[in-house]
């Protein structure tokens, strides 16, 4: 028989999902997990990349059998994933070098205020990759770990060291990791590492250059819509192919059906979000919003760009006043 299901992958700054859904559509069966937060320091927020990655098999194979469905009854894995969070680790063993630094984590600063001292200030690279200088955007994120973490220092003078956001990293282990694995990315989440030209859809050389980041250490930027690899190393998953990979505010874009220029849509979760698809090219906007990828559905379909206004902390204030404050026991009160 044919492949029963699609499974969703969606892996989220506190918890993640799996979900399973059928020919039409509609929702099969689901399984969530959190996951640990780390906060080293006023300000830092950190992830296990291998935690993270637990997390993921443990949520598909609970979704599965909720489902009672077997890994042939999986047509295609797609992964949805929080942006901007970096990980780096080591090719030769696929072990993680650092913790994850989190999208909303504000060690950065002196690397910002840095590289904002060059001509144009905080706007230097925003014609290029449409984003100003921010603690919030991946490529600060693998700056201070190149400057901070003598291990991944050592391991980019070495050609061994892979940086990537977290559906790179979980790309990267479910194809096999140390033995094989792939290094990709998709444009969605390339275009918030500050580092993609966004004409291009590549790295751009001068811009790595600046930052400090080697181009050596990133990974290829794909698609949205595509092969990215096949499963291998988790018996429950084996051969499943992974065909889609996008930012999860993209993929809000995508599922609210915003396909239209002027469409747009605003997502509450850990941080608040809206997105504006503005069509064939990118739009500067006077506002004060960024211009980014709105998605890119295969490899010879033209790239759809879009506006976004950010607002960091939502749902994350409602989690703080539960484990922080302990004003609430539960999110749902």
């Amino acid at each position: 028989m044919a492949p029963s299901y699609v499974m969703a992958i969606d892996q989220g700054t506190t918890s993640n999902r799996a979900i399973l859904f059928d020919k039409d559509g509609q929702m099969k069966a689901m399984e969530q997990q959190e996951f640990p937060q780390y906060y080293p320091q006023p300000g830092w927020a950190e992830h296990d990349p291998k935690e993270i990655l637990a997390s993921v098999i443990h949520c598909a194979e609970g979704a599965m059998k909720k489902a009672g469905a077997t890994k042939a009854d999986i047509a295609a894995i797609g992964i949805t994933n929080q942006r901007e969070t970096t990980v780096a680790w080591d090719k030769n063993t696929g072990e993680p070098l650092y913790k994850a630094i989190v999208w909303l984590d504000l060690r950065t600063s002196d690397t910002v205020a840095e590289l904002c001292r060059g001509r144009g200030g905080k706007d230097r690279f925003r014609k290029k990759t449409g984003l100003p200088i921010s603690t919030y955007f991946s490529a600060v994120k693998m700056r201070w770990m190149l400057d901070n973490v003598p291990e991944i220092k050592k391991a980019a003078a070495e050609d061994r060291c892979c940086f990537g956001t977290i559906e790179s990293w979980l790309l990267y282990s479910l194809t096999g990791g140390k033995d094989g694995g792939v290094h990709f990315t998709d444009v969605s989440n390339a275009s918030r590492c500050m580092l993609m030209n966004i004409k291009t859809l590549q790295w751009d050389a001068s811009v790595c250059k600046d930052i400090g980041v080697p181009m050596s250490a990133l990974p290829a930027i794909k698609s949205n819509s595509e092969v990215f690899g096949a499963v291998k190393g988790f018996p429950s998953l084996e051969g499943i192919l992974i065909s889609g990979a996008v930012g999860d505010q993209h993929a809000a874009l995508l599922g609210q059906g915003c396909l239209e220029v002027g469409s747009s849509k605003n997502t509450y979760g850990t941080g608040c979000f809206m997105l504006l698809n503005t069509g064939a090219d990118p739009v500067t906007s006077k506002n004060g919003l960024l211009t980014t990828i709105g998605y890119k559905l295969g490899p010879d379909v033209p790239v759809t760009y879009a506006l976004e206004g950010s607002i960091a902390c939502a749902g994350r204030v409602v989690q703080w006043l539960r484990d922080n404050m302990g004003i609430i026991s539960r999110s749902s009160e």
